[in-house]
């Protein structure tokens, strides 16, 4: 069961993301940076009473801020919508093809039914068509089900006009359903309904992992239709390179990156954009170990070379399975396992490390007195429950991975003269995390902190509760690990 509390991931890669190890078609070595060009070719699947929707289209065109006409033609809505099919496709084919530059389309199934010799000019040149679903419309009030069955439908139509299925997958104006429903239909060998990174990423999913090959909204000429965008080309060109020449510098310092660029026919299309975009690919075409690729080729090395790989990973158990597990970690106090799993568990707790830090956060958030009693709760070392068999399997196995329940008459008594001591003086039990620590070690740290005042030595006792449910979480990591099958 997956648990649904907190479902972002918002660790990623973190500090050092893999290397991606590009192809580099025209030079020796890895590339330094992957560019992919997207066209998205929308024209004729918009919204469209024609189309049997209920309002005209309101968004990416000419007129910024246009509102949607409830059962009306749009009229200058729709022709501008036609210059992207009649004369912007058109050019960005010639400038792509002259150049001999890879491009993916996100293909809108009834869009491309309408218009086949685009469709045929898009195979002849070799460009990959991934789906961009059935209609170019809103999907986030979809059900489920309705937004399954448009998929579907979107697939049948797609293979029926182009001849072969789409391998990538594109909504655009997705729905919280959308890659969830691309990892269920299981023929994708990618989806890009997400924005989240520089390169690809699986994502884990109630049925399948999904390999997203992530998009973007910034480097994207969408921003010409939008307030705040672009309004000249020199405006435009400056982005698009400065995010190249940014990503390109990571590149050579060994940290390769991919830099998408959404096109749209009826934006770009246009001349005064279209010289702007002709001049950034030819920036990237002057600049040596550059890979461009059609998305098609980047899901196929990512995947050869990052194949999935199933890992222990505690945000996708059930509440009562994460309690199972990590109950014991705060010795008899299964509350902090369970604030921790109700704050919201998400894939950036599944790291021994970072899953520590959302336990020790909820441990420090407790009253002091909650503190306390887990303080109260812990043994003494080598103390009387010890010697009774009574410890828990954490504690027991803790003590007698330091040898203590190997001592000797004399250093026996001397540990239950420190520990009456300790008690006497503090009110809780001496902790320490004894893991890598001898019984000199251990003994050594008790005098040093019977010298304590209380509060000095309550933070030095949180502490290492903080340290040994760190090293109890490890562990319950490493075992689980090593449960989890790899391939």
């Amino acid at each position: 069961m997956t648990n649904p509390s907190y479902p972002r991931d918002l660790k990623g890669y973190g500090q050092i993301p893999p290397d991606p190890n590009w192809p580099n078609p025209n030079g020796t070595g890895p590339a330094k940076i992957c560019v992919q060009f997207v066209v998205n070719y929308e024209e004729g699947g918009e919204n469209a009473v024609l189309h049997g929707d209920a309002a005209s289209e309101a968004f990416l065109s000419e007129i910024v801020g246009a509102s949607a006409w409830p059962g009306q033609r749009h009229m200058n809505m729709e022709s501008i919508y036609e210059y992207g099919s009649r004369a912007g496709f058109w050019r960005l084919h010639r400038m792509f093809t002259e150049r001999a530059m890879p491009v993916t389309v996100y293909g809108v199934a009834t869009a491309l039914a309408r218009n086949p010799d685009a469709v045929s000019a898009m195979r002849a040149a070799g460009w990959e068509i991934a789906s961009h679903g059935l209609k170019w419309i809103e999907y986030k009030d979809f059900s489920k089900e309705a937004e399954r069955e448009h998929m579907e439908a979107a697939i049948l139509l797609h293979e029926a006009v182009t001849g072969e299925s789409p391998k990538g997958w594109y909504t655009g104006r997705s729905s919280p359903h959308t890659l969830e429903l691309a990892a269920e239909n299981g023929t994708f060998a990618y989806a890009s309904d997400a924005y989240a990174d520089d390169l690809p990423y699986w994502q884990e999913t109630a049925t399948n992992p999904l390999l997203v090959i992530p998009y973007t909204l910034d480097t994207n000429d969408m921003r010409f239709a939008t307030p705040q965008g672009f309004n000249s080309g020199d405006q435009y060109f400056t982005f698009l390179k400065d995010a190249f020449d940014t990503l390109y510098a990571e590149g050579e310092a060994g940290a390769p990156k991919m830099l998408n660029i959404g096109l749209h026919c009826r934006l770009v299309g246009r001349p005064s954009r279209a010289a702007a975009l002709t001049r950034f690919l030819d920036h990237v075409q002057s600049k040596p170990d550059v890979w461009i690729a059609r998305r098609i080729e980047i899901a196929e090395h990512w995947r050869a070379h990052f194949p999935y790989r199933a890992e222990f990973r505690p945000s996708r158990l059930s509440r009562a399975a994460f309690l199972g597990l990590f109950g014991g970690t705060y010795e008899h106090s299964p509350f902090i396992a369970e604030r921790c799993f109700d704050f919201g568990l998400s894939p950036a707790f599944d790291t021994a490390e970072t899953l520590a830090a959302g336990m020790a956060r909820e441990f420090r958030l407790a009253s002091e007195a909650e503190r306390l009693g887990i303080l109260k709760a812990h043994p003494d070392l080598a103390g009387k429950l010890a010697l009774a068999g009574g410890l828990t399997e954490e504690s027991r196995a803790e003590q007698a991975g330091a040898g203590l329940d190997r001592l000797s008459s004399a250093e026996f008594e001397r540990f239950t003269a420190l520990n009456a001591a300790y008690q006497a003086r503090f009110g809780f039990p001496f902790i320490i995390a004894v893991k890598g620590k001898t019984r000199d070690d251990i003994l050594t740290a008790f005098e040093t902190r019977l010298t304590h005042d209380r509060d000095t030595e309550f933070r030095a006792a949180c502490a290492e509760v903080e340290q040994i449910a760190a090293l109890r979480i490890a562990a319950i990591f490493a075992n689980n690990a090593a449960m989890t099958p790899k391939d």
